[in-house]
């Protein structure tokens, strides 16, 4: 049985624990990028609009505004869990994160009624190599938020069934480092492709 070292938080109180929590680092460096790439991919093609719509003509404030409200919130609401988890408070735990989670869904419904509209408006996928890039760089973020989801749920479930261990514990931290490098994934979509197409 590893051993647990009671001076520190649950989540890195085992070796093994420190260990996973390092090398989700190593990941995330890895999804950063993947995320490069695709920022890198768009600035080299977002002029390229054929005779397809521009950024300009698409997008729409009130929906980006609302998005990115969503995940801040969710932001919070993650860390919220955590101190709660800290604290040893399984109820107020789950309850952030059931908020957390149900923000993450509110945020992938304005993304789908976005790309909704950019098909409506002209701007499918085929139609250029700036629709391209932007659905690419925009659904692969929304996939991320998808597999967040439903890893958080299994998350809660566990939390649910045996309380807070070094194992749930890690994981829940774990899910949290994840959620909130996809709110600066975000951010960054926010300013450099939204703020910046607007202008």
């Amino acid at each position: 049985m590893a051993h647990v070292d009671h001076s520190k938080p649950l989540e890195y109180a085992t070796e093994e624990n420190d260990l996973k929590i390092f090398g989700f680092w190593v990941f995330l460096g890895a999804e950063i990028m993947l995320f490069g790439t695709l920022f890198a991919s768009y600035f080299a093609l977002v002029d390229r609009t054929g005779t397809g719509p521009t950024a300009a003509e698409i997008f729409e404030i009130g929906p980006v505004l609302a998005e990115t409200f969503i995940l801040l919130a969710s932001s919070f609401t993650i860390g919220l869990a955590i101190h709660a988890m800290r604290l040893g408070s399984k109820k107020a735990t789950l309850t952030f994160m059931g908020i957390t989670l149900a923000l993450g869904l509110a945020f992938l419904s304005v993304e789908m009624y976005e790309f909704v509209h950019y098909v409506h408006v002209g701007a499918g996928i085929t139609v250029s190599a700036f629709t391209s890039i932007l659905l690419t760089t925009l659904g692969t973020h929304g996939l991320h938020v998808t597999l967040g989801f439903f890893w958080g749920l299994s998350i809660m479930i566990q939390i649910a069934k045996r309380g807070f261990t070094p194992a749930t514990a890690n994981k829940t931290f774990i899910f949290s480092l994840y959620w909130h490098f996809l709110d600066v994934v975000w951010i960054f979509i926010f300013s450099f492709v939204y703020l910046k197409g607007m202008m």
